[in-house]
């Protein structure tokens, strides 16, 4: 466990197995076995040496992921940002207020219901630090705190997106959100971006009632948690995830594509919880004049949709179980 946390999978592999080889020969070793241990410490040299040799899909392999960028077609500058095998992020280089994906098109639309002017903002998970550096374009001032498990990443982020972490307004912080959140001072955000992902689905004491609830008291009057979530019929995880938000904050709203909100498809969905009620009229309009097909939903919508589904706790937030696959 130890091994696992401070290095990457890769270099975990390798150390244990020449540990291992190692300890054999030690243990084997007798002037007559010389020959018999040359013909399994030879091949084992050269495998070894083969595992350095051949390129692997990975650019980096951080503690978590394997993670590789690449180049989009269509745009230039656009980069992709792929943890294993997911698309996690696009950042433009050039242009930071371009965001490639549906899902970061809906926070920022939420985002933009905040009044005008610089903002205080809290990210749960870096990723590619999309949400940071668009809201630090649109809303001079703003300041942002990030908060990431994977330290290796923000290396990668910086290393080959262009982050600048030298950026005065920002602040980057290693570690389990979890533990980093109850760090936090109270009221200090006007806005929280959940994007962390472990694999297609958010790490479960991420989604509870008890940790929607530290984000609540990190929020001024009026604040905004907004989320980013990825579920699939029957949807048991999403529709658990918006009672647990309801559960919390007074208003609620869901933002997805139609047919993923009647249960015919699956994908990216954006809840978002406040103490002040959102507009669903505004937030579906919004989408539409950017082109997008997306529909909000808000108070009774939210309740029926909804549909008496039990929030996620700390003694039961069994997220794996509930989220379904494509």
């Amino acid at each position: 466990f130890v091994l696992i946390a401070a290095l990457p999978s890769r270099i975990v592999v390798a150390v244990v197995g020449a540990l291992l080889i190692a300890t054999g020969a030690a243990l084997w070793v007798r002037r007559d076995q010389l020959g018999v241990l040359a013909v399994v410490l030879v091949p084992a040299a050269i495998a070894g040496g083969l595992l350095y040799g051949v390129d692997g899909p990975c650019d980096t392999e951080t503690t978590y992921y394997c993670a590789f960028v690449t180049v989009d077609e269509a745009r230039g500058s656009g980069r992709v940002l792929w943890l294993d095998t997911l698309r996690h992020s696009y950042v433009d280089l050039d242009d930071p207020t371009f965001l490639g994906f549906r899902y970061a098109r809906d926070l920022a639309d939420v985002a933009a219901t905040l009044p005008a002017g610089p903002i205080d903002v809290l990210s749960i998970g870096g990723g590619g630090f999309t949400l940071p550096r668009y809201l630090a374009e649109t809303r001079p001032g703003s300041t942002n705190t990030v908060l990431e498990l994977d330290g290796s990443l923000v290396d990668v982020v910086e290393d080959e997106l262009g982050l600048d972490r030298q950026d005065a307004s920002l602040t980057v912080r290693v570690g389990d959100a979890r533990v980093l959140l109850g760090r936090e001072p109270a009221a200090a955000y006007s806005l929280v971006i959940g994007d962390a992902f472990g694999g297609l689905s958010v790490p479960w004491h991420l989604t509870t009632e008890e940790f929607v609830t530290d984000i609540r008291e990190r929020l001024r009057p009026g604040g905004i948690y907004v989320l980013n979530m990825i579920d699939y019929p029957p949807l048991d995880f999403a529709r658990a995830e918006v009672a647990t938000i309801a559960a919390v904050f007074p208003h609620v709203t869901v933002i997805a594509p139609g047919d993923y909100l009647t249960g015919a498809r699956g994908g990216n969905f954006v809840i978002a919880g406040s103490d002040r009620p959102f507009d669903a009229a505004a937030l579906t309009a919004a989408v539409a004049s950017r082109g997008g097909d997306e529909v909000a939903i808000t108070g009774s919508d939210v309740e029926e949709w909804i549909d008496g589904t039990r929030g996620l706790t700390d003694d039961d937030a069994p997220v794996d179980q509930l989220i379904s696959r494509p």
